[in-house]
């Protein structure tokens, strides 16, 4: 059962992931493609840094030492000075590069995430507003009905002017909120055009569920990124051990010089064109190589003390998200008891207006409150979007 539930939850998300992938304006997309290739291009020649060019060379010279004579040579060559043993340093130089490639594609693949996450929570957030702005349309109406109440008590010197005061005073709250509502909805879409070029009314909000523990941490990309971090500043401390190890060297150099019988006739054993190989072992000594060697060190342990942290922070971040959910789950179901009671408070306040024992006015604040407690469950389950948002931008495959 366990099982069908985490693939449930991987199908999910990959249905997320094609409705909501394209979210990103093409700007931003193209970027995140440059930043991609770029990675690609880059990896592949740390990857072959480890071959030397071949050196390709044409000479020509002039020489006037004689007289009344100007002596021309040229020579052209192609030559090559290539390790082939490194004592393993190639080995880890190419496992480097692989390690680095991976962690800088997990990286950006991290960064665009975010950003689709940030574009998506926008969306909730847009929404969340416009559900508060019906909220406070029913509240608003509530302090004018009570406004009301209260001025009809007060002239009547059934009570105190500080209890109009408050009325009045709440109203205003209510309303100048209201206006706070509409500056931040256009903030929010301010925001989303920065992100999107899409129309926000045209995107349909996605139903996220809550993942489970093994893939949030087993496809984490951040966790990814750090492990494939501790791979690359593991291979780079052998590779800085290895350079201070011998190293096997070839040479080759083909020549092929111009004819010259200036200084009289060539000599039939020496070819006109040649070649020239060897090989070279070398040890290099410096007096800054155990250093050398003790910053790459440290920089690898550095490296998988950040790993273990981050496992740690996963662990508390999806707990944290967890127990806050939990939480919203109590909200919505206070929301709904308190809906059931408005409801039959509305109905009682109904029937005795009809029996003249309440106002019109009584039973319309039952019926706004009532509407109130709706609104409320539906800003709840946003709130619970969210905050799945925060787990499903930092999970492969799911945004």
């Amino acid at each position: 059962m366990r099982k069908l539930l985490v693939l449930c939850s991987i199908l999910f998300s990959f249905v997320f992931a094609d409705e909501l992938s394209d979210i990103l304006s093409d700007n931003k997309n193209i970027l995140f493609d440059y930043e991609f290739q770029s990675n690609t291009a880059q990896s592949d020649m740390l990857e072959k840094s480890w071959i030397n060019p071949v050196t390709l060379q044409y000479s020509r010279s002039y020489s006037q030492q004689f007289i009344d004579s100007t002596v021309q040579t040229g020579s052209f060559s192609i030559g090559i000075d290539q390790p082939i043993f490194r004592s393993g340093g190639i080995y880890f130089a190419i496992k480097y590069a692989q390690a680095l490639r991976g962690a800088n594609e997990a990286d950006i693949r991290l960064k665009k995430r975010e950003m689709i996450g940030d574009a998506v929570k926008l969306l909730f957030e847009m929404k969340k507003l416009e559900l508060e702005q019906k909220k406070l349309v029913f509240l608003i109406k509530n302090d004018k009905l009570d406004i009301r109440q209260k001025r009809e008590s007060y002239d009547a010197g059934l009570i105190d002017s500080s209890f109009l005061d408050q009325a009045i005073l709440k109203a205003n709250q209510d309303e100048t909120q209201q206006l706070e509502t509409e500056i931040s909805l256009m903030k929010l879409k301010q925001s989303f055009a920065l992100l999107s070029d899409k129309d926000p009314r045209s995107l349909k909000l996605p139903k996220l569920k809550f993942i489970s523990a093994q893939q949030y941490k087993g496809a984490n990309l951040e966790l990814v990124r750090d492990r494939l971090r501790a791979e690359e500043k593991g291979y780079n401390a052998k590779m800085t051990w290895a350079k201070y190890l011998p190293t096997v060297s070839l040479q080759g150099r083909y020549i092929n010089p111009d004819n010259n019988l200036f200084f009289g006739t060539p000599n039939p054993k020496i070819g006109n064109s040649y070649y020239t190989y060897g090989f070279t072992v070398s040890l290099p000594l410096n007096i800054n190589m155990f250093s050398d060697i003790e910053v790459s060190k440290v920089a690898r342990l550095k490296a998988e003390t950040e790993l273990i942290e981050r496992k740690h922070t996963i662990d508390e971040e999806y707990k944290l998200i967890q127990n806050k959910l939990k939480i919203i789950e109590k909200k919505i179901k206070l929301a709904y008891k308190d809906e059931k009671l408005y409801l039959q408070l509305y109905r009682t306040t109904k029937n005795l207006a009809k029996a003249g024992e309440k106002t019109s006015l009584d039973t319309a604040m039952m019926f706004n409150s009532l509407k109130v407690r709706k609104l409320d469950q539906k800003i709840y389950e946003l709130d619970k979007q969210i905050e799945l948002i925060g787990l499903y931008t930092k999970v492969a495959n799911a945004i």
